[in-house]
């Protein structure tokens, strides 16, 4: 299914570039701003699917991937090279949907996988998330598990899910559908609709208002920033980059030159 993001008048938009408008902001900006064009709650991804290590931030793009149970059980492996294996021995009967995904990422994606009520399964792991990274993802976004947890914390890949998990893929999902509207945490997520995380949350921007949301939290941030840094001067604090006003100026100008 082919997507094409359009501004709120129709006109086609990058969302690539959009993104970059979005790179300093903090989700609570954004959501300040939403609630000030009326979009109440809209975008706002249950609590439930958390960042997978604190100090993760990324603004991108959705790349979307739709998963559903398995309907097909794995069989007994009978040797030791199969069930290490098991994967390529799974999609060579089955097929796998999925494997064009990698081919969607673009640099600054965020790859976003609806389970579809699945179970406990490793859909993502510290080796297939590489890939993804390598491929240009700045986040991984999933309402379901990933496993090998200690691996992608220690390798600082920016992985958001639901819960921990222990399994694998084969006999317990499937993928469905690539580039296609999904539900995450109670919010709709359509390719090219942009996506943030930090450690307050996640949250999902309608590419129709993304610049227009972009240009309000900035104003948000920058009175933020004013307000923090005379408690800063109250305080005797050295100032701080979370209150350089400048840098977020030069950042926006940059952008508009």
């Amino acid at each position: 299914m082919s997507y094409e993001p359009k501004d709120s008048d129709g006109n086609a938009v990058d969302p690539y570039h959009i993104r970059k408008y979005f790179e300093p902001l903090r989700v609570v900006d954004v959501a300040d701003a939403m609630d000030g064009l009326g979009y109440f709650n809209i975008g706002l991804v249950s609590q439930e699917i958390r960042p997978l290590w604190l100090g993760m931030k990324f603004w991108g793009p959705a790349v979307t991937q739709r998963c559903v149970p398995a309907n097909k059980p794995m069989w007994q492996l009978e040797t030791t090279e199969d069930i290490v294996g098991a994967h390529g021995i799974w999609f060579k009967k089955y097929g796998h949907n999925g494997r064009g995904l990698n081919d969607l990422v673009k640099q600054g994606s965020v790859v976003v996988t609806d389970v579809g009520s699945s179970g406990e399964v490793g859909f993502f792991g510290s080796e297939n998330v590489l890939a993804l990274q390598a491929s240009g993802a700045v986040g991984i976004v999933t309402n379901g598990h990933c496993r090998d947890t200690g691996e992608v914390a220690m390798q600082e890949t920016p992985m958001v899910c639901r819960e921990r998990g222990r399994t694998i893929i084969p006999g317990r999902i499937e993928v469905v559908e690539l580039n296609t509207p999904v539900g995450i945490g109670g919010a709709q997520v359509r390719p090219g609709d942009i996506v943030g995380c930090d450690d307050d949350g996640l949250i999902v921007v309608p590419i129709e208002i993304a610049r227009q949301v972009a240009l309000h939290a900035k104003a948000v941030l920058i009175a933020d920033m004013n307000a923090r840094r005379k408690r800063y001067d109250a305080l005797g604090r050295t100032h701080d980059e979370s209150v350089d006003t400048d840098a977020i100026d030069r950042h926006y100008a940059q952008l508009e030159a």
